[in-house]
């Protein structure tokens, strides 16, 4: 089963982040066609225009518009949901889907690892500062763009910012779990309010995630195509997820191929993801 096929989305306001290319691109183009207005959400101002056009032109949809922010800023984060608010007075899904990899440390503006950064605290701050919106628009959806990178990670509170030895596969995957984690958390608080959080594996896609890394990726990313999925195929999970009345109420699943899959048996700790909800709140100052 891949995404639901009629206007499902008219009257719906959705945003996708990272919808400038790869899944998220596809994502966004598969929503355009459904109805309804679509906010696009990426950093470089030109390429995200650009984006829109096409958009606009291949799905005749005039309800799409665009939103700048660099997503692993959180000053960025509460001007991007101030801005969608001053225009929107209703969210019904929302995709987050923006992130990267990176094989050597980096901080961000705000003096976080960049990976946990963009990865995790980007999903988390944008949708708690959207959730009073998204709540009074139910029943709605939060769709969290995750990886099976996860299965492999614990998080080490005591080293969530890779100070002491930054290794990129495991920050990754750090951040990948933590939106798993994120996501059942999150589903459970908004139990009862018709608001449904799901997390999914988009499978391994020939997108351009490492593309900040400059020579290593460019070496390995011809042996990486030969079997990865094409961005189209990665997008179906998300796109079903966000448009399918299949999984309309169902929340706190983990999907794989537009069907409920286990995740790690440590994301299933609560205690876990109570702990990274607290520490997250008190890296962005949330509390």
């Amino acid at each position: 089963m891949t995404a639901h096929k009629d206007r499902y989305l008219e009257g719906k306001v959705c945003i996708v982040t990272g919808s400038t290319s790869g899944i998220g691109k596809e994502t966004a183009r598969a929503l355009a066609h459904q109805g309804g207005k679509l906010i696009l959400v990426g950093r470089n101002p030109d390429k995200t225009a650009a984006t829109v056009e096409e958009f606009k032109r291949e799905a005749d949809n005039p309800d799409i518009e665009y939103l700048l922010a660099d997503l692993s800023s959180q000053n960025e984060i509460r001007r991007l949901a101030e801005a969608f608010k001053n225009r929107h007075n209703r969210l019904d899904v929302l995709v987050n889907n923006a992130g990267a990899f990176f094989l050597w440390r980096q901080e961000s503006v705000d003096g976080i690892e960049m990976t946990f950064a963009l990865n995790h605290l980007g999903y988390f701050l944008l949708t708690n500062f959207l959730l009073d919106t998204i709540v009074a628009s139910a029943p709605a959806r939060i769709i969290n763009v995750s990886s099976g990178s996860h299965l492999r990670a614990i998080l080490d509170f005591d080293e969530l910012q890779g100070r002491r030895g930054f290794g990129g596969m495991n920050a990754y995957g750090q951040s990948k779990l933590a939106n798993v984690l994120f996501t059942y958390e999150l589903a459970r608080r908004l139990e009862g309010t018709g608001i449904t959080v799901n997390a999914l594996h988009p499978g391994f896609v020939a997108t351009n995630i490492g593309s900040n890394i400059g020579w290593f990726m460019r070496i390995i990313r011809p042996l990486m195509n030969v079997r990865a999925l094409s961005v189209e195929e990665g997008a179906e999970t998300v796109i079903y997820l966000a448009t399918s009345p299949e999984v309309e109420g169902i929340t706190g699943k983990y999907y794989f191929r537009c069907k409920p899959a286990p995740s790690s048996a440590y994301s299933y700790d609560e205690e876990v993801a109570k702990q990274l909800w607290a520490v997250s709140e008190e890296m962005t100052g949330l509390s």
